[in-house]
């Protein structure tokens, strides 16, 4: 479990002396869905998957930072991988998605940060992608940043991200288990009212349906009426969008969906594989409201659907005329439908469950209490005991 930590002037903050310990949702008995998971239940059980994280703190006032997702061992810009984007609801910053669309392919890592930080982000990203072995001719490079805003925990207008903390988060990148909860591009999230960050899950089909794996990463800042496993978790708490039909919070923020699977999908039903994913994040009570950014970017890492470019002293952009794919026949998708809600519906929990309460800015966003979380699962017989 990899996350690199850039600190500021770091001070330390008005925190409970004994915070409640953190845990995922599995150990908590919360399981959605009928899928194994992976062995880390997390993005990086697909295979050469990998991710980084950079945490940027400083003082009482910054908490923000960077997650880094590779699709592969590879140079992504020279091996190139299917993807599609998905826009659930449109407010927010998505760096690189036209192209990504428009092709069908990912050539770069996928970026998490803050919303100010974006093109700061992806100007470093950039120039980092320019220095490595085979690109030296290269003259148009479609880099991937998404965002959410954590502006309330958060100094956005600084734009704290730097190409340090890219860097670091880049260099950092490694399969295994995923840092969660207040660390890297979710350390000033918010999400229904509690503390929000990063998320993983995955999910392995059985053999008689492929077996292959579905892994998401989440980065989870949005509201809504939070339920767990059904049960009215936010209701519960007195911690939901309207409660207050005047002044109240109305579900407003965002989250980065980014699915990894090994199934042999073309772009095409790999945006069919992402519309699913939505299906993940209502089941947490999101209602994607008027002011949230949701978005989801889905890519396959199987060999069977990537297109590699030539290596270095080819020309710049010059790929072969014709490639062969073989890819996953339509009526073979909907085991792999299934097990990116399941893991979509984990990874946000995982997100809030293991997110740590944060102070800055003079306000205090208190985690998830997983004691009264347990509780409520119990009196609703929704979990096991």
């Amino acid at each position: 479990m990899r996350s690199i930590l850039v600190v500021l002037a770091l001070i330390p903050l008005a925190l409970p002396a004994q915070p409640e310990p953190r845990a995922r949702a599995r150990e908590l008995g919360v399981a959605p869905g009928i899928f194994a998971t992976g062995r880390w239940n997390a993005i990086t059980d697909v295979a050469g998957v990998r991710v980084g994280q950079s945490t940027v703190v400083a003082g009482d006032s910054v908490h923000t930072g960077v997650t880094a997702i590779f699709p592969s061992a590879d140079n992504p810009f020279l091996s190139r991988v299917p993807a599609a984007i998905v826009v659930g609801n449109g407010f927010g910053k998505l760096l690189g998605s036209t192209q990504v669309n428009e092709l069908g392919e990912l050539e770069s890592p996928v970026l998490l940060t803050c919303t100010l930080c974006v093109w700061r982000v992806g100007d470093a990203l950039a120039s980092w992608m320019l220095e490595q072995p085979g690109m030296a001719e290269v003259r148009s490079l479609n880099v991937v940043v998404g965002e959410t805003n954590d502006g309330q925990l958060n100094a956005i207008r600084s734009r704290p991200v730097g190409a340090e903390a890219v860097r670091a988060a880049l260099a950092g990148a490694a399969s295994g288990p995923v840092a969660e909860g207040s660390v890297g591009a979710g350390a000033g999230t918010i999400a229904f009212g509690f503390k929000g960050g990063i998320g993983s899950s995955s999910r392995v089909l059985p053999s008689s349906l492929g077996g292959y794996t579905i892994g998401v990463l989440v980065q989870s800042n949005f509201g809504g009426v939070l339920q767990v496993l059904g049960v009215p978790v936010g209701k519960a708490l007195g911690s939901y969008a309207f409660r207050d039909a005047v002044e109240g919070e109305k579900g407003d923020g965002s989250i980065m969906i980014v699915v990894a699977t090994d199934a042999p999908l073309s772009d095409r039903n790999l945006r069919r594989l992402a519309e699913r994913a939505l299906m993940g994040l209502a089941r947490t009570g999101s209602s994607a409201s008027n002011g949230s950014g949701d978005y989801v970017i889905a890519f396959s890492t199987a060999a069977s659907v990537r297109r590699v470019q030539p290596g270095a002293g080819a020309p710049p952009r010059r790929g072969p005329q014709t490639f062969s794919t073989t890819e996953l026949a339509n009526d073979e998708t909907s085991a792999l439908f299934q097990g990116v809600v399941e893991a979509t519906e984990e990874a946000i929990y995982n997100s809030l469950f293991m997110a740590t309460t944060t102070s800055a800015r003079g306000r205090t966003v208190r985690a998830l209490p997983l004691d009264t979380v347990r509780a409520l699962l119990r009196r609703y017989d929704a979990a096991a005991r």
